[in-house]
């Protein structure tokens, strides 16, 4: 069984002001009925490392197994008790400036159950935290304010919904993609029906697995590539033209280049290597 720790770290008003700051951090080997009828007092994460218990929140009572865990904000009523003999869980609570905002953007979702597999980190954060406790100041201002994010991307990362898959999932089934893309980019002739033929599906559910990974198409992905191979060749040799760098970027005409490059930087390819050439 694991060793029960726990941290509550001074806050400052100047750890008020950071974009996240850490409050607390541990782990209950048996944890004990809780009921907040007005919430806790920042954002709140609980997950279960071992046993099982039941948690009630928004009229709803979800039952939380290994590997299971889930995010509150701050003056959400919830309350969460034992299932079994033993029930071990981990718990973060954070607060900051852009605390909110920050969960909106990773679209982390609140109030349901997260599941990662176990074979990935967050089903060992509670050792690692363990491991990483020396002093409290440890884990003040900035130091804790990376602990939070990095906890919240490893979130976003490996975390599953309701049976969907994680993030890196996705982007490990998309992996053969990235390959072909980085290797043929340069060829005018690939587009989005050579790269569902690499991963033996239908351009229709490429599509649908891109955007669900990016939120941009296949298309929009390999333009953007494109894109970013072509401002490397613009730098590296400030005699070759345009239209050399437009087709070895994979554009079979020069004028659709410079469009596209304007779309997504804003600028032409020239004016971008007069701002940022040597």
């Amino acid at each position: 069984m694991n060793e029960a720790y726990s941290r509550h770290f001074v806050t400052t008003e100047w750890d008020r002001g950071l974009p996240l700051h850490l409050t607390s951090v541990g782990l209950s080997a048996h944890q004990q009925p809780i009921h907040r009828e007005h919430g806790f007092d920042s954002y709140h994460w609980l997950h279960t490392v071992e046993g099982c218990g039941s948690f009630t929140v928004n009229g709803s009572t979800v039952k939380l197994y290994p590997n299971q865990g889930i995010l509150l904000k701050a003056g959400t009523p919830h309350s969460y008790s034992a299932e079994t003999e033993v029930w071990s869980t981990w718990f973060m609570t954070f607060d900051g400036a852009l605390a909110s905002p920050i969960t909106a953007s990773l679209d982390l979702p609140q109030m349901l159950p997260v599941s990662w597999d176990d074979d990935c980190p967050l089903a060992r954060v509670h050792e690692q935290y363990s491991e990483k406790f020396g002093y409290s100041f440890d884990f003040a201002g900035i130091n804790g304010s990376l602990e939070v994010y990095v906890f919240l991307t490893q979130l976003k990362k490996y975390g599953q919904i309701s049976g969907r898959s994680s993030l890196s999932k996705g982007h490990e089934r998309l992996t053969p993609i990235y390959l072909l893309i980085e290797e043929r980019y340069g060829d005018p002739g690939l587009g989005l029906d050579r790269m569902a033929e690499e991963l033996l599906v239908s351009p229709q559910y490429l599509n649908k697995l891109f955007r669900t990974s990016w939120g941009i198409s296949p298309y929009q992905y390999l333009m953007q590539f494109r894109i970013q191979k072509s401002k490397e060749l613009l730098l590296a040799n400030r005699g070759r033209t345009v239209k050399d760098i437009s087709a070895a970027v994979g554009f079979q005409d020069d004028s659709h280049f410079v469009y596209t490059f304007r779309k997504l930087t804003g600028r032409t390819p020239i004016q971008f290597r007069l701002e940022y050439g040597d």
